[in-house]
């Protein structure tokens, strides 16, 4: 009676899955009497009684899976309404809420959070992570699939009673793949020499996650986007990881990720909707855009926290192929598959996130690598990242310093190239007015960015969010570049998740 009465409260659908189980243990055990009464007597009983039972067991089993999927149902129905600043467990389901944006562990794959704007994005895997998203309509979805699941297994319990050969199993039920998507669309203008004002489709985001068992999970990150000077779409593969996570100290992944130089790079990932403003800082901007920082890495990651109490320590370890050489901005440098030297990378972080000061997190990182740039034997590089936010619901407060320094060979002096941004804002109802200022500066001797040089301004915005899954920006940018005139541009912005 308890159960039942558990069933009834959760609604018209849940019954719905309880009756077409309860009808199929009784058909079970109906058909299974029949047929074992025309056998003969000698080992009918036996017999009958063995199949019965196993019946029985199996569908019973089934009965009990059903159960815990409607609970997890009722527990991310739920999870939609709320709101969580916390950073999220490696291998949780992503949610999202209004207006959220992605923050949280360096973790680029081990335990990525969304944060800020209102909610969190908790990935399975770095930092949303990472931290996909549960948009509406997805929880009715899972509901019908899950009473047809019911019913497969009922009409065919002893055939679903073992695995199909070939498929891996999590806990009673195979694993299931959750595709979560996320798009923009917009309008610039600016008075660059050799722009024009366009309309432009944004980055077309398709985030899955998939829970292998209690300790393995994968998650991935494919983006399609035009090529802006072609206007020909390419299909990146940003993220692919398999992750292993073993308890709060050890979390391993392995794959390609967001490499944990800083704080944007692994707490705002893809999405233009999970940010604040209409894009990344140019400090933070990936490789094929310009960016100057290896904000990709193929290899290996290990993330957990440091027991230190209440000051909440963490840290990141990872080794890679690195990145290639750069020739021109545009190229992407990622080596996901031949390294262009025998070295590799190697970058450590650690942060802190106290518990006396919610919101707040500090840490920095060292990256090292060795480039083999046409004509010079090889340039090392060597890039130092701290880090100060403090970020909640509807305040947010971002403070990011980088030095890059490149060695050159036979005693030449070192090239150093510096940046930083500083961004905050504040959040009205459904208004968030925004100001960020940048700066990054690469001297024309350096060997690898000679292009970048000098790129400074602030911007001034104002997103809105016209619905949960639904924002509109508007983005003032003013630009200083050596040697050049300053820039002025004006950006429209809509993005969604889906």
């Amino acid at each position: 009676m308890r159960w039942r009465s558990w069933i009834s409260f959760h609604g018209p659908w849940c019954r719905g899955v309880y009756r077409v189980a309860v009808c199929g243990v009784l058909s079970a055990v109906f058909f299974s009497s029949a047929g074992s009464a025309q056998q003969s007597a000698s080992n009918a009983s036996a017999a009958g009684q063995a199949d019965t039972a196993e019946t029985l067991r199996i569908l019973l089993l089934r009965v009990a899976h059903l159960e815990a999927e409607v609970k997890q149902l009722k527990a991310e129905k739920e999870g939609l309404s709320a709101t969580a600043t916390n950073p999220a467990a490696v291998g949780e389901a992503p949610t999202l809420s209004s207006g959220s944006a992605v923050a949280g562990s360096s973790a680029a794959a081990g335990g990525s959070t969304v944060a800020g704007n209102g909610s969190t994005l908790a990935g399975a895997g770095n930092a949303m992570v990472a931290e996909s998203a549960t948009a509406p309509g997805a929880g009715a979805d899972r509901v019908a699939l899950t009473a047809q699941q019911a019913a497969d297994h009922v009409a065919s319990a002893a055939q679903a009673a073992e695995p199909m050969e070939g498929m891996p199993t999590a806990g009673l039920g195979s694993p299931i793949m959750r595709i979560r998507g996320f798009a923009d669309a917009g309008y610039s203008a600016s008075d660059a020499h050799g722009t024009t004002n366009s309309f432009a489709l944004g980055q077309f985001n398709l985030f899955i996650t998939s829970q292998l068992s209690q300790q393995f999970s994968v998650l991935s990150e494919t983006v399609i986007e035009a090529d802006p000077g072609s206007n020909l779409f390419g299909v990146d593969l940003e993220r692919l990881l398999l992750l292993y996570r073993l308890n709060d100290y050890f979390n391993l992944s392995v794959g390609r990720f967001h490499t944990s130089i800083g704080y944007y790079s692994t707490a705002y990932h893809h999405s233009a909707w999970l940010q604040t403003t209409t894009g990344r800082p140019f400090l933070f901007d990936f490789e094929d855009h310009g960016g100057i920082l290896p904000i990709h890495s193929v290899g290996i990651s290990a993330t957990g926290l440091i027991p230190s109490g209440s000051l909440g320590l963490h840290y990141v370890a990872e080794m890679g192929n690195g990145r290639g050489t750069r020739t021109a901005i545009g190229d992407n440098p990622v080596q996901n598959v031949t390294d262009e030297n025998n070295g590799k990378s190697v970058n450590l972080a650690v942060y802190a996130r106290p518990a006396a000061f919610n919101g707040f997190q500090a840490g920095f990182s060292i990256y090292h690598e060795n480039l083999t740039p046409p004509g010079i034997p090889q340039v090392g590089e060597i890039i130092l990242a701290a880090h100060a936010i403090y970020e909640k619901p509807k305040f947010e407060f971002l403070n990011e310093v980088v030095m890059l320094r490149h060695s050159l060979p036979g005693g030449a002096a070192d090239v150093h190239s510096t940046g930083f941004y500083s961004q905050i804002s504040r959040k009205w109802e459904n208004y968030r007015p925004y100001f960020r200022y940048e700066f990054v500066n690469v001297p024309n001797r350096d060997p690898i960015f000679p292009d970048v040089q000098l790129n400074a301004g602030p911007s001034f915005g104002l997103r809105y969010d016209w619905s949960d899954f639904v924002a509109f920006k508007i983005q003032y940018d003013r630009r200083n570049h050596r040697g050049e005139p300053t820039t002025n541009a004006l950006g429209l912005q809509l993005s969604y998740a889906f």
